[in-house]
């Protein structure tokens, strides 16, 4: 238990923000006493890319939207979908059609939500004149003529959703999907509210026009410092909810972070790559650890902007296969990550890892063969390879790019040029392809395996690389209506590893400091997606 620095403008150092008042309740759901100063404070690496549902293509977004507003589903501590403003849905026999029956929940502004603001948010995200980076996630829920409304043969307005009335939803899908009501707790399926969007256009999320339905309201955004929200009195669990004010600090060293955390700033923050073992020894109540549902990994450019040398299968291969995994997830980061030799996750569920031939050998065999193959391409001392390495500022990914180049550069002779940049620029040059290699890293939408392979079929929004097989896509289009997907999914690990578009590294873990006054934080949802209208702080 770190000692709290009590009230948020303390926390905000010395700041003027509206502090917390006293917890409404004596005690928390699990009995143990509450803290006077409900505030939960979460570091964040970087500034939000949006807190519009339908704009937001970043983890840093979805978890402060998350609190703002609620779709039709949540999920729980253990990761399972339970009820959100839907209170219950029905499926047709031929599991076409979903009906969501919403209960009497408002906005922020005293107005009801309806199923046409789901109606409108829906059809808001697959319009191309919204640009959502999303755009593609409709599709992936098969909804009835979201493809073509994607390839621009029908309207917005045709896309399979209806309201039947203000408090019932209804969705026609084009192909039955087992795994549809999951991604329904997702961001961008969120309600909108027209009329706010309308008067304020992109200014709409600003803290002083947003209009949310949340357990929280929009306090304070202060770009690349803070965010502040405040509970919702007109949420329609408001009184089950117990913290009053949620504040994320954008915080991009993890050093920074950690010192922070330790002087009693933060109630959750990052582990610093390589310092788990020394602050679980020194700090076992605070120092977590726990599989989370999201890779690592690097892209080629393989659009026709890309370089030359990568449309060469041979240096693909080589270079993935002369990055020993072990020392990154071993020595680097040493926080439980496993290493990555398929895309998806072993956390996934349903999902079992393929057998790929990197994964039986020996790093020394690897090694051979890495070299064995950048010969055969054409690469030695007298014409060594050379390109450029990308990553969004962090001090982490920064000792993992050093740790891969200095790989390349020791084994092949290989010469790769680290950059880094701010996490917008970054995502936009890595989305318009000005790139060599670029570092990735997909947390899932839903716990499903396609949410991972998804990404690398030829049309999706975030194939940065533009990778393209036609086998690929084939296989993904029958995972969707297969009754065992498995073999589809064990397929396209298979040529993934084959063609290695991208250079899967590691499996992400949890591996945080977390205040041990932060009560209920669900260290068992493997897609983490938390709610912080389900925790409470304790009292110390």
């Amino acid at each position: 238990m770190n000692a709290r620095i009590t009230g948020l403008s303390a926390v905000l150092l010395a700041t003027t923000v509206l502090a917390g008042p006293a917890a409404a309740q004596a005690t928390a759901p699990d009995g143990s006493a509450l803290a006077a100063d409900q505030t939960l404070t979460i570091r964040m690496l970087d500034e939000q890319s949006s807190l519009d549902p339908q704009l937001i293509e970043d983890v840093s977004g979805s978890d402060i939207a998350r609190q703002l507003f609620e779709g039709l589903t949540n999920q729980n501590a253990e990761g399972e979908v339970i009820p959100g403003v839907a209170e219950s849905w029905d499926v047709s026999d031929d599991k076409l059609t979903y009906t969501f029956h919403l209960r009497d929940a408002k906005w922020s502004n005293g107005d009801p939500v309806t199923a046409g603001d789901f109606v409108y948010a829906w059809q808001r995200a697959i319009d191309p004149a919204t640009a959502s980076e999303y755009q593609w996630y409709m599709g992936l829920m098969s909804i009835a003529n979201a493809q073509d409304i994607i390839d621009g043969k029908k309207q917005p307005s045709e896309l399979g959703v209806k309201a039947v009335d203000d408090k019932t939803f209804e969705v026609t899908l084009s192909t039955p999907i087992p795994y549809f009501v999951q991604m329904t707790s997702h961001t961008t399926t969120y309600p909108a509210p027209k009329a706010v969007i309308e008067e304020f256009g992109d200014q709409w999320t600003a803290p002083e026009h947003i209009v949310s339905n949340g357990a929280y309201m929009l306090k304070e955004h202060v770009p690349n410092e803070r965010t502040v929200a405040v509970k919702n009195p007109e949420y329609w669990d408001a009184g089950n909810v117990t913290i009053e004010t949620f504040v994320t600090l954008v915080i991009n060293d993890e050093s920074q972070a950690l010192t922070r955390f330790l002087a009693g700033e933060l109630d959750r923050t990052e582990m610093p790559a390589g310092q788990f073992p020394r602050m679980q020894k020194e700090h076992p109540d605070e120092a977590v650890s726990f599989p989370r549902l999201c890779n690592y990994y690097y892209t080629f450019n393989l659009s026709d902007q890309g370089p030359e040398a990568f449309k060469d299968v041979k240096v693909r291969q080589a270079l993935s296969l002369a990055i020993d995994r072990d020392i990154i997830t071993k020595n680097v980061l040493a926080g439980g990550q496993p290493p990555a030799y398929t895309f998806t996750p072993a956390a996934t569920a349903n999902f079992q890892v393929p057998d790929v031939p990197a994964a039986s050998m020996t790093q020394a065999e690897r090694d051979a063969k890495a070299k064995e193959l950048l010969a055969e391409a054409g690469y030695d001392a007298s014409n060594p390879l050379t390109f450029d390495m990308l990553y969004n500022t962090s001090e982490d990914h920064q000792k993992i790019a050093v740790a891969m180049s200095q790989m390349w550069k020791q084994k092949l002779g290989v010469q790769a040029n680290l950059a880094n940049m701010e996490w917008k620029t970054f995502l936009d040059t890595r989305g318009q392809q000005n790139f060599d290699m670029a570092r990735g890293a997909w947390c899932g939408d839903y716990n499903e395996a396609s949410t991972f392979l998804d990404l690398l079929v030829s049309q999706s929004g975030y194939n940065d690389g533009k990778y393209a097989n036609p086998k690929v896509d084939e296989l993904m289009a029958d995972a969707k209506t297969a009754d065992d997907p498995q073999a589809d999914y064990t397929q396209v690990e298979q040529i993934l590893a084959e063609d290695m578009p991208v250079i899967p590294v590691y499996h992400y873990a949890g591996v945080y400091m977390l205040d041990s006054d932060v009560g209920n934080y669900p260290t068992n949802n493997v897609e983490q997606n938390w709610y912080v209208k389900d925790m409470w702080i304790k009292a110390e």
